[in-house]
């Protein structure tokens, strides 16, 4: 009986893992564009007043959800620095943009 259950989580967590890489991919994509269009138009890769902004939304939402805000933020901070890092290199392509 136990097994049943923990193969069954156990499946239930795969396809959830599987949604959030298709997620993060699909997030990714919408962040290459904003990084072209920032490399074109000379905006820096980072942006700390929105990154502050989604912050604070991001640690409402995890409230809300019962999961810790301090992680979340962590799990969003990885995720940003990955983005800025992407922002970068289409910069160093496409010409000048400031960090």
């Amino acid at each position: 009986m136990n097994t049943d259950i923990l193969r069954e989580q156990r499946v239930r967590i795969d396809e959830l893992d599987e949604q959030l890489i298709c997620l993060l991919a699909e997030r990714f994509e919408i962040t290459k564009t904003v990084g072209e269009l920032k490399a074109k138009t000379g905006l820096p890769a980072a942006d700390p007043k929105r990154e502050k902004e989604q912050i604070a939304r991001l640690h409402e939402i995890a409230r809300r959800e019962g999961m810790d805000p301090v992680f979340g933020e962590k799990v969003f901070r990885l995720i940003v620095d990955e983005v800025i890092r992407h922002h970068l290199q289409t910069a160093d392509e496409h010409g000048d943009l400031k960090a």
